[in-house]
């Protein structure tokens, strides 16, 4: 990774890996424009338990995001599995010790994505991703979907949005990520980087 490239953040919760899965395949766009890097980060999950911690590095997959990575990232695509149509209370948790980068204009004019996934077909992909934007608007995020120049959106009998790229899981979780998921997925990922880069460079050549 370049240190003077602009970094996307994909920030996600996954319990089982199906959001992970649309993740990566969101930062495979992203790294798909020639200078830009993806950093993948997720969060630990909430417990009932008032004294359970988790451990300070994940088992597997991403490492868990720290507020460095919202103050060094020039957009962010954040994703969440759908909890009765809302995103995931460990996401939700993490959104809301976020003061501090409220109050600091931390995330302020920078390009932002979301994501989810679900167990059924019409699970509340489309409010979860809704309930996603809220949090980002109120820090100033420029929210971005994914335009009908897409013909996957027409096309596509699993997941994909216009509000953002979606995937159909199964109710076990097992269901691959589709043809056109992905190329919702890749697309979005392309289309948040060439914006951030485009921000970017205006922020630097200004400076």
């Amino acid at each position: 990774m370049n240190q003077t490239n602009p970094i996307i953040l994909v920030l996600y919760y996954s319990r089982h890996g199906a959001t992970r899965k649309l993740a990566e395949m969101i930062a495979q766009g992203i790294e798909s424009v020639p200078g830009v890097d993806a950093r993948l980060r997720t969060v630990p999950a909430v417990s009932s338990v008032a004294e359970a911690t988790a451990p300070a590095i994940p088992a597997a997959g991403a490492p868990y995001v720290e507020a460095q990575d919202l103050a060094e990232c020039a957009g962010l695509a954040l994703g969440s599995p759908t909890r009765f149509g809302n995103m995931a209370a460990s996401l939700k948790y993490f959104l809301d010790g976020t003061a501090a980068e409220w109050l600091a204009g931390t995330l302020s004019g920078k390009p932002a994505v979301v994501f989810t996934s679900t167990g059924s077909l019409h699970g509340g992909q489309e409010s979860t991703l809704l309930s996603m934007m809220i949090p980002l608007l109120h820090h100033g995020m420029m929210i971005m979907g994914l335009p009908y120049s897409n013909p996957e959106l027409m096309t596509t009998t699993s997941g994909g949005t216009p509000y953002g790229p979606t995937h159909w899981a199964g109710v076990d979780g097992d269901k691959p990520v589709s043809d056109d998921e992905k190329r919702l997925a890749v697309a979005m990922g392309r289309r948040l980087a060439e914006t951030a880069a485009r921000l970017h460079g205006a922020r630097q050549g200004a400076n």
